[in-house]
């Protein structure tokens, strides 16, 4: 059940990947709407653990259009260089496959070519004007300040967020979180996972001060399991039990 007087935007379960039946996403997502679960997209390491096969996200668009459930595509690699060199045909198949936001992860460790970033900010200030129905969100950090920063000069358009996450997406702890910008909104992300969920969720409410916002988290939702790297829908429930348990979302009345 989603609480609309919930400051709490999304819950995003990053990684998901061949490891788990699209269906069971579903089915976690219809009961519980706040959750997002995201798809990593890089050509060159697509079918391994944490980035889903052309298969799988085929299988998983049926669900995201059939459910009407909430997912993210985040993209790394060559996807993110498309993107900054203003190529939007990939934009064009992640709306046709039922994706509401897209993040750009445009950093080293993501296999991006950083060098250009403050003069390439342009693109994606056109592909934001022209893809209106996604919203792009941006790693917030201090290796692409180039972008961001040139983007805040050019004036944020409404569809373009911000995800503060110094760890750069290695799942590195936060040491703090920001309140948010009046330009625009923000998300959390940084060494969140089951472990640390409820300081988290206490902390980010407080930083928030009544502002919208979402969590995301990836490599505390791994695990081995029978010699295997998979996505752990275990560990989503864990958080998803502890999100509900601080107000920010509801079990469905089904479970009483």
């Amino acid at each position: 059940m989603e609480d609309s007087k919930s400051p709490l935007r999304a819950l995003g379960f990053c990684g998901a990947d061949d490891s788990v039946d699209p269906k069971m996403l579903g089915l976690i997502a219809s009961a519980y709407p706040s959750v997002e679960f995201g798809v990593l997209f890089r050509p060159d390491k697509e079918g391994s653990p944490r980035y889903a096969s052309a298969a799988w996200v085929q299988n998983f668009s049926q669900v995201i259009l059939a459910a009407k459930i909430k997912a993210a595509a985040h993209l790394c690699g060559a996807r993110v260089n498309q993107v900054l060199d203003g190529d939007g045909a990939f934009l064009e198949q992640l709306l046709s496959w039922g994706f509401g936001r897209v993040q750009i992860n445009a950093t080293a460790v993501n296999g991006v070519d950083t060098s250009k970033l403050a003069e390439q900010a342009p693109h994606i200030l056109e592909l934001a004007n022209k893809f209106p129905k996604l919203e792009f969100i941006l790693q917030k950090n201090d290796e692409t300040a180039p972008l961001w920063q040139a983007v805040l000069s050019s004036g944020v358009p409404s569809n373009v967020t911000m995800l503060v996450d110094e760890s750069k997406g290695t799942g590195v702890a936060a040491k703090s979180w920001p309140s948010p910008p009046k330009e625009y909104e923000i998300g959390y992300a940084g060494g969140i996972g089951p472990s640390n969920i409820d300081k988290v969720l206490t902390d980010v409410v407080t930083a928030a001060n009544g502002r919208s916002f979402w969590i995301d988290m990836e490599s505390s939702l791994r695990s081995n399991k029978n010699g295997d790297d998979v996505f752990d829908l275990d560990k989503c429930f864990i958080v998803i039990n502890a999100t509900c348990s601080a107000g920010l979302m509801g079990h469905p009345g089904f479970l009483g």
